[in-house]
C-alpha cells in the first residue's frame, strides 16, 4: 500500500499539473521545492528528447552571467562524473555530487571551475525523464557551509522527474499554447502586384532583428523598408504559385524562419501572398545543420546519438547497422565539421546552432526578481 503524499508533494504535483507553459512549469515548481530541498541557486532547463541537447526555456535563479560556458563546457567535454547523460539512462535519473564522489567533489571539472569560484559546495542533478525519453534537466546548487543532498533530497527529486517530463512533452503538441508561443509569428501580406498591403506588430519586431543589407519600400500601399531577401523570397511564390521559404542569421545569432506562401481566387487567379516570420524550431535547426556541413540524413542521426551519449556499439544498435558502418559515419561526420572527438562535435553543433536559440528564451532570476 503506497503511502499517502506529504501536503509539500501534493502542492508541488498540482502546480506541475497546472502550468500553463514551461516558463510557468519551471518557475511554480521551483519555488515550491526551495521550501522542502533547499537550494540556492538553480538552472532548469527544457531539451531535445532526441539528443538531449538543451532547448528553451532556461530558468537559470541566482546566478550571474559570465558562468554559463563554464557550466556546459564541463558538461560537454565529458571527464567527470555525474554527467547528464548518465543520468539519462541510470535507474534513477537524480543524484548529487558529494554523494556519488565519496565526498570528493575536487574530482569533477564542474565543481572545479564552476562551483567553487562561486562559492558552492553541492550540486543535486536530474534528468526530468518519461518512457525512457529525457525532456528536460534541474542542476540545484549549495553554497558552501550548508549540508550536502541527501536520500531524502534524491527522493523528492525523483518523484518529480516524470511529472514534469509528462508535463514539458505535453507542451510539445500542436495547439497546447506551451512554451513556443511566447514568440507570436510576424505576418506580411503583399497584392498581386507584389505591394505592401499590411504587416502585424510582431513582423515588425521581427523585421528589426534582420542582418543589415539592402532595403527597398513597395511600389504601393505600406512605405517600409523590406530586406530585399524579404521581398524575393514573396515575389518567388506570387511568379510561381508555390510556397518559397529562407532562413535568415541575425548579428546576435538567432535563426528565423520566413515561409511565403502564394494565395488564390476563387477562379484560380493568383491574389495575395502571405510570408510568415517566426523564430527557428529545433527542426529547423538540423536542417541548418545538415545544409551547413552537408551532412546526410543518416550522419545527422548518428550525431544526434552521439548527443545523447550512446557509444558506437550502442548506435550500432540502434540503427541495425554493423560498429564498423558507425565508425565510418562518426569519421565523416569529424571531417565534414573539423572536429577531433565527440566532446568537440557536440560542443560545436551547441554553441553554433542550438544556444543563440536557447538564449532568447533565457529567463535569468537573482533572489526571486528577473533580470
Amino acid at each position: 500500500m503506497t503511502a499517502p503524499a506529504s501536503p509539500s508533494m501534493t502542492a508541488l504535483l498540482a502546480g506541475i499539473a497546472a502550468a500553463p507553459d514551461a516558463h510557468e512549469l519551471f518557475t511554480r515548481t521551483s519555488t515550491r521545492l526551495r521550501r522542502s530541498v533547499g537550494f540556492d541557486a538553480a538552472v532548469w532547463v527544457a531539451t531535445d528528447p532526441v539528443n538531449g541537447l538543451t532547448t528553451a526555456p532556461v530558468r537559470v535563479e541566482n546566478l550571474h552571467e559570465g558562468g554559463c560556458g563554464t557550466y556546459w563546457e564541463s558538461e560537454i567535454f565529458a571527464e567527470h562524473v555525474n554527467l547528464f547523460r548518465d543520468l539519462a539512462v541510470a535507474p534513477v535519473p537524480v543524484a548529487g555530487l558529494r554523494a556519488v564522489t565519496g565526498d570528493r567533489p575536487s574530482l569533477s571539472p564542474l565543481y572545479r571551475n564552476f562551483m567553487r569560484p562561486r562559492g558552492f559546495d553541492d550540486e543535486l542533478r536530474a534528468v526530468l525523464r518519461v518512457d525512457g525519453q529525457g525532456w528536460g534537466q534541474v542542476s540545484l546548487f549549495r553554497e558552501r557551509g550548508r549540508s550536502a543532498f541527501d536520500a531524502d533530497d534524491v527522493a523528492v527529486l525523483r518523484s518529480l522527474s516524470a511529472p514534469m517530463a509528462r508535463r514539458l512533452r505535453g507542451f510539445g503538441r500542436p495547439g497546447t499554447g506551451g512554451s513556443g508561443s511566447v514568440h507570436a509569428p510576424g505576418l506580411l501580406l503583399f497584392g498581386a502586384d507584389g505591394a505592401l498591403l499590411s504587416v502585424n506588430d510582431e513582423a515588425r519586431a521581427l523585421l528589426a532583428l534582420m542582418p543589415p543589407g539592402p532595403t527597398t519600400t513597395t511600389d504601393a500601399g505600406l512605405e517600409l523598408p523590406l530586406p530585399v531577401w524579404i521581398l524575393s523570397t514573396a515575389g518567388r511564390a506570387r511568379l510561381t504559385g508555390d510556397s518559397a521559404r529562407i532562413r535568415i542569421r541575425t548579428p546576435t545569432g538567432r535563426w528565423l524562419s520566413c515561409h511565403a506562401s502564394c494565395l488564390r481566387g476563387p477562379g484560380g487567379e493568383p491574389s495575395t501572398t502571405a510570408l510568415v516570420i517566426q523564430h527557428a524550431t529545433p527542426s529547423d535547426v538540423a536542417t541548418l545543420v545538415i545544409a551547413a556541413y552537408e551532412l546526410t540524413h543518416r550522419e545527422l542521426e548518428v550525431t544526434e546519438l552521439i548527443a545523447a551519449g550512446l557509444s558506437t556499439a550502442a548506435i550500432a544498435r540502434r540503427l541495425l547497422v554493423s560498429v564498423h558502418t558507425v565508425r565510418d559515419h562518426v569519421k565523416a561526420v569529424f571531417d565534414k565539421t573539423g572536429v577531433t572527438s565527440r566532446g568537440e562535435l557536440v560542443a560545436t553543433l551547441f554553441t553554433e546552432y542550438r544556444q543563440p536559440l536557447v538564449d532568447t528564451c533565457t529567463l535569468r532570476v537573482l533572489d526571486g526578481h528577473a533580470s
